[in-house]
This record gives C-alpha cells, sequence and structure tokens, in this order.
C-alpha cells in the first residue's frame, strides 16, 4: 500500500492548536500531539502550521534524534504535482565539527534564551 497523498490545500486546513500539519520535504507530519513537547515552544510549530516549514526546519539545524522523531508523526507525502525540489540538509554532529572556531550555535543563542523566557511567561501568566 502507497503512503497517503495530500494536496497543500489540504494541508492548509490544519492549521491551529486543534489540529496542526506541516510539511517539511514534501512529507506530511501531523504534529497535533507534540505542541506540548516542542523544546522551541509550541508557537514555533504554530507559525508554519499548514504550510512548507521545510526552509524554517533547516535553518534551526535539527539533529538527527530530532528528524528520527519525527517518523512518528508522518501521515503521508504531496502530490507529486505539488512538490518542490528540496534537499536535506545533513548535519555534521562530529568532534571535528564541535571544535571549530566559527560556532554555529552562536547567533541562536540569545534568541533561544529569549523564545525559552517569552514561553515560560506566556505559561505562568495565562496557565
Amino acid at each position: 500500500m502507497s503512503e497517503k497523498e495530500y494536496t497543500r490545500a489540504q494541508v492548509s486546513e490544519h492549521c491551529d492548536n486543534k489540529s496542526t500539519w506541516i510539511i517539511i520535504h514534501n512529507s506530511v507530519y501531523d504534529v497535533t500531539k507534540f505542541l506540548g513537547e516542542h523544546p522551541g515552544g509550541e508557537e514555533v510549530l504554530l507559525d508554519q502550521a499548514g504550510k512548507d516549514g521545510s526552509e524554517s526546519f533547516e535553518d534551526v539545524g535539527h539533529s538527527s534524534d530530532a528528524r528520527s522523531l519525527m517518523k512518528q508523526y508522518k501521515v503521508g507525502e504531496l502530490v507529486e504535482s505539488e512538490r518542490k525540489n528540496t534537499k536535506e540538509t545533513k548535519m555534521n554532529w562530529s568532534d571535528d565539527a564541535s571544535t571549530s572556531n566559527n560556532s554555529s550555535l552562536g547567533p541562536w543563542v540569545v534568541p533561544l534564551i529569549i523564545g525559552i523566557l517569552a514561553t515560560v511567561i506566556y505559561r505562568l501568566i495565562f496557565a
């Protein structure tokens, strides 16, 4: 049996916290149950809900563990006629990469901390 196929219009119908679907590299994921577990907060996923989040996903540089975790949320693929040529970035998590003087984490530290603090404050105020 082949995988279920969806159009971009069908995916766009799942764009809130009750049903959150995201397209990543032409695969369709239902991340509704993952919203509360996402390390970056549910807002990050909701911003991409119903859309193609491939570029945002790669910009963050998800680990191989995160990429493996995604598999359980996959519900199908985009229909052939609506697929885009995308290239999955393979992160090099070897010791050689971590000893480099040009850390790719540097530019993300401050926004990451601000995002985490904003999420914690939001949950404290509106919980």
